[in-house]
């Protein structure tokens, strides 16, 4: 699976961060640090500007898309981690 550390720009709260079409899709899920924290991911920081996407190795490309095209976000990084 891959977790995508996305930061949003000043004053965002995240709404609208994946299209409706991506969400389906991929099944893509959206947190924030301490939604994350609280199922278990642990080492990504907590704040108000931070969104965590989770998605299937094999729509990793798809979400990197939309996020290089998503004006509220100001940059990500994306981890792979094994469940």
């Amino acid at each position: 699976m891959i977790v995508f550390e996305v930061h949003l720009t000043a004053g965002n709260d995240g709404e609208g961060l994946l299209s409706s079409e991506v969400l389906s899709e991929t099944q893509a899920q959206i947190m924030t640090g301490a939604e994350a924290k609280a199922l278990g991911f642990d080492g990504f920081p907590e704040g108000e500007d931070l969104r965590l996407v989770v998605v299937a190795e094999k729509d990793e490309r798809w979400i990197e898309k939309a996020l290089e095209r998503a004006p509220n976000v100001s940059g990500y990084r994306s981890h792979r981690v094994d469940m």
